[in-house]
């Protein structure tokens, strides 16, 4: 199956980027540099992977590069989504040797970050690889970077939950107490938007699963519950509703869980821990005078 390359648009990059040179130039620009190299030195990077991993953040760093100096020449030599081996280079720069100097922590900052979720996605997503359920990401993401962290979590084989609070409904415990129980929490999402938005609804036993079955929502978060309900769970939605209703499985997942709770046969398995615990990736850049 052709699987779509995820794509980030060149707008969103540049506004991040141009903020983090911002913030690292200050008020005077990069002095150790300024101080140390002539205006007219030239040279050619190489950006390396040090460890093994997955590749995600290269227009991040080619960016970086070409707002320091536009004439700056970035080849790519691996790609997002593409898997590196410690040595790999991931893309060469030439040209002003200030410019790369200045931009070199920018670049490294958002590709290490970014690498090291997909790196850490695509573990999780090996360990569920024999089975039918996919792992996906939460809104538990850096502030103003979560459009990128996911987009990296894409990288290594995971998908996207829910961006914000804007493009899908997730009625959780504190919506179901207020609104009156599940079938009312349903219904009132129903009747408040179109036919194009999805409707979720977290549950924390059977009894309330059956109840949001009856609703018929678009997905049941099935939520802290052991490897035994799942099971029971997937087995309920089969009978009473063709498995029509998407199950997906929350809390209580790692990379030493992850394998089981996909074995129940859940649909889809969300956790944080692919944002907010990854690694960095290790990733040099070297210098050659030119």
């Amino acid at each position: 199956m052709h699987v779509i390359s995820p794509h980030l648009p060149r707008l969103m990059v540049e506004e991040a980027v141009r903020a983090a040179l911002l913030e690292d130039l200050g008020r005077a620009g990069d002095i150790t540099t300024n101080a140390t190299i002539a205006s007219s030195a030239t040279a050619t990077a190489v950006m390396a992977s040090r460890d093994h991993g997955y590749v995600s953040g290269i227009l991040f760093a080619k960016t970086a590069f070409r707002m320091m100096d536009d004439e700056l020449k970035f080849e790519v030599v691996a790609k997002d989504g593409d898997a590196v081996k410690p040595g790999d280079a991931l893309a060469t720069i030439s040209g002003n040797a200030r410019a790369i100097l200045s931009a070199e922590r920018v670049a490294l900052n958002f590709l290490m970050h970014m690498c090291g979720i997909a790196t850490y996605t695509s573990k999780f997503a090996a360990q569920i690889a024999h089975t039918n359920a996919k792992v996906a990401d939460t809104r538990k993401t850096i502030p103003g970077m979560r459009s990128f962290e996911k987009y990296a979590v894409r990288c290594g084989g995971g998908i996207n939950h829910r961006y914000g609070l804007d493009d899908a409904i997730l009625i959780k415990d504190n919506h179901i107490a207020v609104s009156g129980g599940v079938a009312k929490a349903v219904e009132n999402a129903r009747a408040y938007v179109g036919h194009m938005v999805k409707i979720e609804i977290e549950v924390d036993n059977l009894d309330q699963m059956v109840d949001a079955l009856k609703a018929k929502p678009d997905v049941i978060l099935l939520d802290n519950m052991s490897n035994d309900q799942l099971r029971e769970a997937v087995a309920i939605n089969r009978k009473d509703n063709n498995g029509t209703v998407k199950l997906e499985a929350s809390g209580n997942v790692n990379i030493n869980t992850i394998k089981a709770i996909a074995e129940t046969g859940v649909d889809y398995i969300s956790t944080s821990k692919i944002t907010m615990a990854a690694p960095t990736m290790d990733i040099g850049l070297d210098i050659i005078l030119s």
